[in-house]
């Protein structure tokens, strides 16, 4: 029996194991290549879209939440989704190994595709940007269809100054979810830690809902979400600053409206990276019945979205830099 308990122990630390790089030279050109894919292919169409686990991780939990059920059916839910996802891809890292001198390399190619499906940069930029671009010349309607891309509230209900708004908050929490979040794991807990991020934030938009209806269901993915980004928020709000203080934005007013309003948001993460960003743009981003942060020192229009663009962009740089360091400490003494 124990000799049992000794081998399934051996057996988990294997499969664990082989979800970190075979060296940190293989690690970073992992990052490099994701990074890579991003930027050539940010749009997921066809089978790729179908297979996509963002996409597959969605529909799953959607065909499976129920209304007004409990929240041990939601803790099965989000559990299933998670395993069905990544036990799969455990495996074949598992499996890599036993391919001898070409297992570096499958290695690098399966962790880029992971850590592809795990961060999504170019698609966040360009969403700013065409939003930035559809209010400069006055196209609402198409402003607001690029801003609905990045929000669940229905945006074409809100003035044009509140669909800005909207637009710069989703920049600024999508920085966390979808690019400093993931990859803050990639050092730590191998390339599965992106991934598992990654299907956690998906669970949380897929039933992490306040209604009535789904918020017993959802309670579970929601609380996951919040304990995987807590640490990135925040780190997010720095990034932020910095960025403000590198691109010439008031990185003070960044520093001091981040203190003052990051609680104002009902979410315990949300609100740091927006109220950094709403300090740094020097603006008031409001949504309304809920929460307004910052301060109107500059007019919200167009330009204000351009500006959070860049703030996001010198964020991630910021992060892939540290992301990059940490991969190669880790590497070295792991």
């Amino acid at each position: 029996m124990i000799q049992g308990v000794v081998q399934g122990l051996k057996t988990i630390f294997t499969v664990f194991k082989a979800a970190y790089p075979p060296s940190f030279a293989v690690g970073l050109l992992a990052l490099l290549l994701a990074v890579l894919l991003d930027a050539l292919y940010p749009y997921h169409r066809g089978l790729l879209l179908r297979v996509h686990p963002v996409h597959t991780c969605f529909s799953m939990a959607r065909r499976l939440a129920k209304p007004y059920v409990g929240r041990a059916y939601g803790v099965a839910l989000a559990l299933s989704c998670i395993l069905v996802h990544a036990l799969p891809l455990m495996a074949l890292l598992a499996a890599i190994p036993l391919a001898g001198r070409l297992a570096p390399i499958l290695w690098l190619i399966v962790a880029a595709c992971i850590l592809k499906f795990s961060v999504s940069v170019r698609l966040l930029v360009e969403l700013g940007l065409k939003i930035s671009a559809s209010a400069r010349v006055g196209d609402w309607e198409e402003a607001k269809f690029w801003t609905q891309q990045l929000v669940r509230r229905d945006v074409y209900r809100l003035d044009e100054e509140h669909v800005l708004s909207a637009g710069i908050e989703s920049l600024a929490e999508s920085l966390v979810d979808g690019i400093v979040s993931p990859l803050f794991y990639y050092p730590l807990l191998g390339v599965m830690g992106p991934y598992l991020q990654r299907l956690i934030n998906t669970l949380d938009g897929a039933v992490g809902f306040k209604d009535r209806e789904f918020e017993r269901v959802g309670w579970f993915s929601a609380k996951l979400d919040t304990l995987v980004n807590y640490v990135p928020a925040r780190m997010s709000a720095l990034y932020i600053v910095l960025s403000s203080l590198l691109l010439g934005y008031d990185w003070k007013g960044a520093w001091r409206v981040w203190r003052r309003d990051h609680g104002r948001t009902e979410s315990l993460n949300a609100g740091h990276p927006m109220a950094a960003m709403a300090g740094a743009l020097g603006v008031r981003l409001e949504k309304m019945g809920h929460y307004a942060i910052g301060e109107p020192t500059s007019p919200l229009d167009w330009r204000r979205v351009s500006e959070a663009v860049k703030v996001v962009l010198c964020s991630t740089i910021l992060h892939l830099s540290l992301v990059a360091a940490l991969t190669a400490i880790c590497g070295l003494f792991g």
